[in-house]
């Protein structure tokens, strides 16, 4: 089974991966709630700020161009707030919005790309997210692979049966294939589940060791605030 790209990236090894998922999340939310603060356009401004989300990433060892690209997918969504300030006459300000929205996607990257979904929503269980919310995430992300899993088996299938038999018309296939694949996933999840019943899961996940900050954590959550403080700071001054 072939993993998506930002859990291959959580697998990599770099003193950004080692921190507690706990410090990253309170990071991440720290830069992003301090880039969309500023309201008025500052080019500076977004210049350091992506400076200081690439230092993050090379410190990741993130494959920078994978990283640039991926952000990119959020401007189409954020082009139609943008497009009402250029149609409004401020196309300054639009522009500021779409490099915002950039940027954040940017900060999302990172952190996902530096922190498995395990460990995230543990440290969003930590930091007091709903339990109830993390459950339902987890499970939908474990069973997409069950159902990436089924379809890769069926698309095997078909390959080598390719060119045998009577050819269906494509939305008939099509539509036999989709209700084959929803049945087979969940029966192998309906068999997942049974497993973990029967090996004693009670609704949550118990972890075996604990998280604990170390002197790292506190370093890291430290010298991003320091420079988000000065940023602001800076910012406050002009």
């Amino acid at each position: 089974m072939h993993h998506v790209t930002l859990d291959r990236w959580s697998r990599l090894a770099s003193p950004l991966h080692a921190l507690d998922a706990r410090v990253k999340i309170l990071a991440a939310l720290a830069i992003v709630v301090s880039l969309v603060l500023p309201q008025r356009p500052s080019p500076w401004l977004l210049a350091t700020y992506l400076g200081m989300l690439t230092a993050l990433a090379a410190l990741a060892r993130l494959p920078m161009l994978a990283w640039f690209w991926r952000a990119a997918w959020v401007l189409p969504f954020a082009a139609g707030v943008s497009a009402l300030n250029f149609f409004g006459g401020d196309p300054a300000r639009g522009a500021f919005v779409l490099a915002k929205s950039y940027l954040s996607a940017c900060c999302l990257l990172w952190l996902l790309g530096t922190t498995s979904l395990h460990a995230l929503l543990r440290g969003l269980e930590s930091l007091g997210a709903p339990r109830f919310l993390l459950m339902v995430a987890q499970f939908l992300y474990r069973y997409l692979f069950v159902l990436s899993e089924q379809a890769q088996h069926m698309r095997q299938a078909r390959h080598c049966r390719a060119g045998s038999g009577r050819r269906q018309p494509l939305f008939q296939a099509a539509t036999g294939a989709v209700a084959v694949l929803f049945a087979r996933s969940y029966d192998r999840a309906e068999r997942i589940h049974q497993a973990m019943l029967a090996r004693g899961f009670q609704g949550h996940f118990v972890l075996l060791t604990p998280p604990l900050l170390g002197a790292r954590d506190y370093a890291f959550l430290a010298a991003v605030s320091a420079a988000l403080a000065a940023l602001q700071l800076a910012l406050w001054n002009l």
